[in-house]
Order: structure tokens, then sequence, then C-alpha cells
């Protein structure tokens, strides 16, 4: 019962929170007063000064999408270059070493597009000033672009027989100086205090507690005996020859809560340490793994809330929210009960006490004990559904079906809250995908806000909702094809097929979490994930802005009896099922490869 008071807990404050967030993003993006803008608009209009940039400017919807293409194609260059230079660059304090090109390169792909999937250990192979010039700048503007697509698209909806969009530059800017900064400085305020590091310092050394003994690979022996004094290991009586004893550890240090809090506003993902938010430093207690699990979707959520009062019908906006987060609560349900049934084997045999008297219960593999398995449970729904892919536990050992929905909501193409701004422009792709199916069976022209939903309007909607499954299943297809890419897997079987298939799932769904049984850092899976993301990422965002502009040269249709419902419970039901239908049959057969076939085989 405390279990489910927490998840309901979590999933209340979420929406409280995202409410007043939502009325702040609309008023912010609109240019009205709100209680920043004293501080804030002077800035604002500084940046407008410099950049010369014509606050008024309307674009039109290829001009919008030419600027993104741009600004995300020299960031890509950008980040690449720093950390193919790194070596030779200040703010490296550790002297590492530049990063090799096909790796600079998936890295780069990964942070422009708003993924952030690591093939990396981050403490240890980029640099201060490549972690905060590259990536600390990346999450900040790749979450600006995918809000800024959106903002486009609901100017669509609402201007009429004019090809205006607004200016990709304004948005950016707006975004970034009214809703990211401050949000961001007072989350990361709260992490700090909470126990976060933030610092200059080059990595420490310090002293265990009690030295351990590690044999040649670098494996932990198990009931050893050190004699500190002679130097030597043994077990049960019998001298280890090529046994090292381990006397210190190294403990990385940085600017981390300041990268935390965007990664996960943001939806960004990328882990300053190479286990994420499970290292201690970066989400040492419940109070930072509250702040930081909430963080995942806030803004997501409260875009929902902004749709609706943006187009002046809040009722849309919240069967948009309802539909969103029914699917979360759904699939929250099924990792919270498969994780704390865990499966036949741990308890077979009283091998493991899965019991819930005085511990966790369940399966606890791969989860930290400072969370337990309802808060890792709620962050891995939370971040498969925002895009975001931080971890505070491994996915790699749910159970079976657990790990299935963590994999199945980035397959349905981030639309569950999914990424800043990008997961709602999906979203709304789907739902002019179900009044146009709900159309044809009335016999009916479809409608959608009062605007005409026609052939153009359909095939863009189609390609956008079809980018992420093609992204994934062409990409796995390939990379298991490929004899080398089994070298990279920890497991065989069906749970192998579920590591890579969760790999190219995270790539092409820009999530960037991963199952951490798979090793991707290889030139093909470095450039092959690198090219998912970015026709994942930047396909559907084209789409948005033909839709969009299409919609904005449209003139309003005024509702009459015989217009379908599009904020009533049916239509989120419809377009549930619309969501559902599509991940259904793109990815059945996949999972029915993996997951699935693995959860069969345990019930043998």
């Amino acid at each position: 019962m405390s279990s489910v008071i927490q998840y309901l807990l979590y999933l209340a404050v979420l929406v409280i929170l995202a409410i007043p967030l939502g009325a702040y993003i609309k008023k912010a993006m609109t240019g009205e007063k709100t209680f920043l803008s004293k501080v804030l608009t002077p800035c604002e209009n500084a940046v407008y000064k410099v950049m010369h940039i014509d606050k008024e400017e309307q674009m039109n919807w290829k001009k919008y999408a030419v600027s993104v293409l741009i600004f995300s194609g020299i960031g890509l260059i950008f980040l690449f270059l720093l950390q193919v230079l790194q070596g030779v660059l200040p703010g490296n304090p550790q002297g590492l070493p530049g990063v090799k090109w096909d790796l600079s390169f998936n890295t780069a792909s990964s942070f422009v597009t708003n993924t952030n999937w690591q093939a990396y250990t981050g403490e240890s192979t980029l640099s201060y000033l490549s972690q905060a010039l590259g990536l600390t700048v990346q999450n900040f503007v790749s979450a600006a672009t995918g809000i800024a697509v959106l903002f486009a698209l609901i100017r669509g909806f609402v201007k009429v027989k004019t090809d205006g969009l607004g200016s990709f530059w304004v948005d950016m800017t707006r975004i970034i100086i009214h809703i990211l900064i401050p949000l961001n400085l007072v989350i990361a305020l709260m992490l700090v205090g909470g126990g976060v590091i933030q610092n200059l310092k080059g990595a420490q050394t310090v002293s265990l507690v009690e030295p351990i003994a590690v044999n040649a690979e670098g494996e932990i022996i198990e009931g050893a005996e050190i004699d500190l004094e002679a130097e030597t290991v043994t077990v049960d009586g019998n001298l280890v020859a090529d046994a090292e004893i381990i006397t210190e550890q190294f403990v990385p240090m940085g600017p981390a809560a300041s990268q935390v809090a965007i990664k996960q506003t943001g939806t960004n993902g990328g882990g300053y340490m190479g286990v994420n938010s499970a290292h201690p430093l970066e989400n040492p207690n419940a109070f930072t793994n509250l702040i930081e699990m909430l963080s995942l979707l806030l803004i997501p959520a409260a875009l929902c809330f902004t749709f609706g009062k943006m187009i002046q019908n809040k009722k849309q906006g919240f069967a948009i929210f309802m539909a969103m987060f029914l699917c979360l609560a759904i699939a929250l349900s099924i990792i919270a009960v498969n994780e704390q049934i865990a499966t036949p084997q741990l308890a077979q045999d009283g091998n493991v006490d899965i019991s819930m008297t005085d511990q966790a219960g369940g399966n606890m593999e791969g989860k930290e004990t400072r969370f337990g398995i309802a808060t890792s449970s709620t962050w891995a729904t939370f971040t498969t559904a925002a895009s975001n892919g931080s971890v505070n536990s491994m996915h790699d050992s749910y159970t079976p079906l657990g790990g299935m929905i963590t994999m199945l909501q980035m397959q349905l193409g981030e639309v569950i809250f999914g990424g800043t701004g990008c997961g709602l422009y999906g979203m709304l792709a789907f739902a002019i995908l179900t009044v146009f199916i709900a159309g044809l069976m009335v016999g009916r022209t479809p409608e959608f806000l009062g605007k005409k939903i026609e052939p153009y309007e359909m095939k863009w909607a189609v390609l956008v909702c079809l980018a992420t499954p093609i992204a994934i299943l062409v990409g796995s297809g390939i990379a298991a094809a490929v004899p080398a890419v089994a070298d990279s897997l920890n497991n065989g079987g069906a749970h192998g097929f579920s590591e890579l298939l969760y790999a190219y799932s995270s790539c092409g769904g820009n999530n960037g979490s991963a199952f951490a049984g798979f090793n991707a850092n290889t030139v093909f899976l470095n450039v092959s994930l690198g090219l998912v993301m970015l026709f994942a990422r930047f396909l559907p965002i084209v789409g948005t802005l033909a839709i969009a502009g299409s919609l904005a040269e449209k003139k309003k249709i005024a509702a009459t009896a015989g217009t379908l419902s599009t904020t009533n419970g049916m239509f989120v039901f419809l377009l549930i099922f619309i969501v559902l239908l599509v991940g259904a049959l793109s990815f059945f057969p996949a999972l029915a490869l993996g997951p699935l076939a693995e959860f069969f085989s345990n019930m043998i």
C-alpha cells in the first residue's frame, strides 16, 4: 500500500506543478508580462540588438525549417570539433585526449538531437570545456528547438490565411531566457543544496575504508583475505598470484549540478557520470531524486496546458494531456507490478526472498537500495515516456515485461509526453491522423481545431508518426545482420536481442537511455546510431513545420452539429487507440523476438 501511495503522490505532484508552469510558458511566449519580466525582458531585447534579430519577423514554414536545420548543423559541427580537439584546448585539468572521430560524431548527433545517448563514460572521456561549452549548451538549445517547433505548429492552428509562423530566433531567445534559464537555476540550486557536486576541481583520489582485491581482469575477488604488510591475497588459505590490492578510489569532480538540472528539464538525459543518476554524487538522496524525477516530465506536461491556453480551448489541451497521462499511468502500473512480483526464477527454491516484509522485496537487481522498487520504476517510466534517457536504475536488469514497457514507450514515437515540444507536436500529428480516420468512418471531411485536414497534412502527419518506427526497425534490422555487433552484447538469445533493440529504440526515440548491457562504442554502432538519431529528429521537425505552414494558410471552419468533438472521452480513447495501434503493428514482431520471447521462456 505504501508503494501505491508513492506512485499516486508522484503523479499528483507532477500535475500540480505542471498547471501553473503551463500558464507561465504561455505568457512568456506571447510576450505578456510575468513576475520575471522586469529582469528578463531587458536581457531578451539585448540579445535581439546584438544578434540583429527582427522581433516582428514572420517566417514561412520553409524559412523556419531552414533556420532550424542550419542552427542544428552548426551545433553538430562545433560539438564534433570540440571533442576531437579537446586534448589541445584549455579546461582540461585531467589532460584527457581528443575523442576519436566516430564517437565524436555519435555524441555530437546525440546532443544536437536532444537524445543524449552516451557510448562513453562522461567523467573519464570529456573535459570540463567539452562538458560545459559543448554538452550543456546543446542541452539548452536542443530542448529550446523542440519547443520552438511546437509553437510554430500552434500558430499554424491559430492563424488564418497567412504564411507567417513567427521567428525561430525570437522563439529560441524567449524559450532560453524566460523559461529554461530561470527554471534550471532554481533546480540547480536545489540540487546543490541536496548534495550534488558543483565545482571545477580535478578528480580526487581517496583512501578506501577497507581495501579490496581484484584479479587480472579487474573483477573483485570474493572472500579474499588481504595482508597489507605482506601485500598478499589468499582465498581459503590459498595464495592468489595475480591479485592486486586496491586501497584508493577515483572520485570524479566537476560542475555536475548545473548539467543535471538541464539534462532533466530539457529531456536531454545525458549523465555527467557514467552511471548517470544512480551515482551518489549526481543523485545523492531521496530529495534530489524527487527533484530530478519530477523534472523529467515537468515541461512536457506543462506544454499541454500551454497548448490549451494558446488556442483558447482549455478542454482541447486537457484532452491531449489526459491521453498522455492515461498512457503514462498504464505503463507505470505494468512496470511497477512486474518489478514488484519479480520473476519465478528469483523465488525458485527460495534462492531470493522477494517478500515485502522489512524489505523492498521484488526484483531489486540493478536498483539502488537508496531508492527501492517504487522510485526506480517511476523513474524508468518517466524517463522513457519523456524521451529523457537518464536513469537511476539499470533497465537491463528489469523483468522481461517491465523492460518491454520502457522500450515500447520509446517506440511509440516519444508521444507519451515525450521530449520538450517534440512530444506534443508528435501527439498532435497522431491527433490529425485520428480525426482523419474518424472522419472516414462517419463519411465527413476531417477537421481539427477549425481547420480542414486534407491530403497534404495527412501525408506529412503519417511521415511524422512513422519516422521513429522506420528509424528503429531499419537500424536494428541492419545491425542484427552484422556479425560484429554480437560482440557488443553482454547476453545472447532473446535478452541479447532486447539489448540491441533497446539501443536503436532509444536512439530512434531520441531518448538516450540504455539497457546497460550493450557496449555500443564501435565504429559501426557509433555511426549507425548517430544517423538514426538525426533521421528520427529532423524528419518529424520538417513534417511538423510543413503541416503548420499549410494550416496557417487555411480559413477557419465553423463547428456544426456534425463536427467530430476532439475534447471528449471518446476522442481521448480513439487517440490512445491509434497511438497503440501504430506501435503494436510496427513493433510486435520485434518485441516477440526479444522481451516477449524471454518472458515466455521464463514461464517454462
